[in-house]
């Protein structure tokens, strides 16, 4: 008995990850609540370590909090820049987040009391960070299958952003994320549009056995 999905189903999974794109632009249309509420159960499916979920989702709906939010962004964008050296204005130049634009604005934060789950983190307590992230991730395949752009937007002071949402103590943000519609997805990541980096081959990063180690060809 295979377990294998039909191959046009193989197909619209490939399809998702290949085309999945880490937005910046967007058009203020809102988000369907069905189709939000769809996404949010897609990344509460996510998988966890230890099966803490360590995932919160904060829906950002008022309308001074969201400037807030993008002052923050625009602020740390600065501070990148200079830190940047060389590259510094090419930095103070690039848009890095959709944050007035976009349709909804959704924070995600790690709740406090994640130390009491033990299995899986006893020696890499940060599975904690992996595991929400790969609820971030089952909401950006899900939302590019809907037709709709994300965006992971991380240029912001951690601490006061903590501070403008009421975290408790212990709790901390991991991501502002930019949804909606869009005019269309870049047909490559927009950094290597912009000649920022490049794709690096498969070849350099897969390794066999020990670290560096090429894997043969056939």
């Amino acid at each position: 008995m295979s377990h294998r999905y039909p191959d046009p189903e193989v197909a619209a999974v490939y399809r998702a990850i290949y085309e999945r794109r880490d937005m910046r632009h967007f058009k203020p249309d809102p988000v369907d609540e069905a189709v939000l509420a769809r996404l949010l159960a897609a990344a509460h499916q996510a998988p966890s370590v230890g099966y803490m979920q360590p995932w919160r989702f904060i829906r950002v709906q008022d309308p001074q909090l969201r400037l807030a939010i993008h002052a923050l962004t625009r602020e740390e964008q600065g501070r990148t820049a200079q830190a940047c050296g060389e590259r510094a204005e090419l930095v103070r130049g690039l848009k890095l987040e959709g944050i007035l634009e976009c349709g909804e604005l959704l924070v995600v934060a790690l709740p406090e009391g994640r130390e009491a789950y033990v299995v899986g983190r006893r020696t890499m307590p940060e599975m904690d960070l992996c595991s929400a992230a790969c609820a971030i991730q089952n909401l950006w395949l899900a939302a590019r299958a809907e037709g709709l752009g994300m965006g992971w937007v991380s240029i912001y002071d951690p601490v006061r952003l903590d501070q403008l949402l009421g975290l408790p103590a212990g709790a901390r943000t991991i991501a502002v994320l930019c949804l909606g519609h869009v005019d269309a997805f870049y047909p490559e990541p927009m950094l290597e549009t912009l000649g920022w980096d490049r794709r690096r081959p498969m070849a350099d990063l897969v390794y066999q056995d020990t670290w560096g180690r090429a894997v043969p060809t056939p």
